[in-house]
């Protein structure tokens, strides 16, 4: 079993998978994805970064998940952990307003107060500062909370967007069940409001793929996409076309995640026909929708398709775009994360580590607290063609 576990994950796969007599079309049914797909990450082709996929294909070969991952992932997630998490879940599991507990000696507080409140909350997320918004958070959900109890109309807007901050900031920690709980509750408040709905359904998609239930996030974010899209597209609003826009780029990511690369091309073009309309240096619903993020997004297709030539060429033509600097901090070093991950498949060390040290510079949250970029920064680490700085980086992160 020691050699087994020198092996790429891809290669662990295609032995268990033979040790339990399945051909890849079976255990392609029994994931809910092609054989394409499969084949894929048997040869390495197609990367398997997400914990919830280890998960799945761990449960239909019978074996514990840590086979798959391997010594090393499974201290990076230990060591990846963020603390402060558990206040979330404590925050997320009280029922005081519905309960009738009284709320002590906090204040209900107006709500544009309460706006501002999560204004400067998503505005922290953006930059990357995700211990502080740790910190924020079970007071920026309990207050809005009550500030909905106060005021059920105009109230439930900063209710659902400080559930949304906290899925999006669950997603980037890697506690998916958890982001679910948040999404779940997003979605309920926002019933009734459309476009309150469509921006909830954005960290939806986002936790439904972590989760690897890309199937469902697929069929859920095409149905909220038309819901919000407008009649005739010249006649859409700026906020109908960038939520409508970022629903089908989480709808293409469901597809490439489920290995059907000509929907996902598809959606992304429709998508790119919206932002157009838009243009850059927009952030309609936190949405940063525009033809840089469909570049951005096109990036992320390749690279979950195997594609990795077309992967790098994208995200070389959209780091060139003037739309790249105005991205927030946190969404440009999500995308260079993603265009790491490409040059690895690429057998390209020396510009991986160029660019996970620039997503470094750019928002060292993302680098340090993701599990899919500390796995990034371990598996460059053990290259021997990686430059010392990314060694540094790895052994200063305690990585690897």
């Amino acid at each position: 079993m020691d050699s087994l576990e020198l092996l790429p994950v891809g290669r662990r796969v295609a032995y268990w998978r033979g040790r339990r007599k399945l051909s890849q079309q079976l255990l392609a049914d029994r994931l809910g994805k092609s054989k394409s797909w499969v084949d894929k990450v048997e040869r390495g082709v197609r990367s398997l970064d997400k914990l919830s996929t280890l998960q799945e294909i761990a449960t239909v070969l019978r074996i514990d998940t840590a086979v798959l991952l391997g010594r090393d992932a499974e201290q990076i997630e230990t060591r990846g952990r963020v603390e402060g998490v558990d206040r979330i879940r404590a925050s997320l599991s009280r029922y005081d307003i519905p309960l009738g507990r009284p709320a002590g000696r906090r204040p209900v507080l107006s709500v544009d107060r309460m706006l501002r409140e999560v204004g400067h909350a998503w505005t922290t997320f953006q930059y990357a500062r995700y211990q502080q918004v740790i910190d924020l958070a079970p007071d920026l959900l309990s207050n809005a909370q009550g500030t909905h109890a106060h005021a059920p109309v105009m109230g439930r807007v900063p209710l659902v967007e400080a559930y949304r901050i906290i899925a999006a900031l669950l997603v980037k920690l890697g506690d998916a069940e958890l982001a679910w709980l948040a999404t779940d509750r997003a979605m309920l408040a926002a019933t009734g409001d459309r476009e309150l709905v469509a921006a909830a359904a954005v960290q939806l998609g986002q936790v439904l793929r972590a989760s690897g239930r890309a199937r469902a996030a697929k069929s859920a974010m095409l149905a909220a996409a038309y819901r919000i899209a407008p009649t005739v597209i010249e006649y859409g609003t700026p906020t109908a076309l960038s939520l409508c826009g970022t629903l089908l780029i989480q709808a293409a990511l469901a597809a490439a995640q489920h290995g059907n690369e000509p929907a996902a091309t598809e959606l992304i073009d429709e998508a790119a026909s919206m932002a157009e309309r838009i243009g850059d240096g927009h952030d309609y619903h936190r949405t940063g929708f525009g033809p840089t993020a469909v570049d951005l997004a096109r990036t992320a297709v390749a690279a979950e398709s195997g594609d990795t030539r077309a992967a790098i060429a994208w995200h070389n033509k959209a780091t060139k775009r003037p739309g790249w600097r105005w991205l927030p901090p946190e969404h440009r070093a999500a995308h260079l994360l993603d265009a790491a991950r490409a040059y690895l498949h690429a057998d390209d060390p020396t510009n991986a580590a160029r660019v996970l040290i620039e997503a470094e510079h750019t928002a060292p949250a993302e680098i340090r607290h993701r599990p899919a970029a500390r796995e990034a920064l371990a598996e460059l680490a053990r290259d021997p063609r990686a430059p010392t700085t990314v060694t540094q980086l790895a052994v200063t992160l305690g990585v690897g």
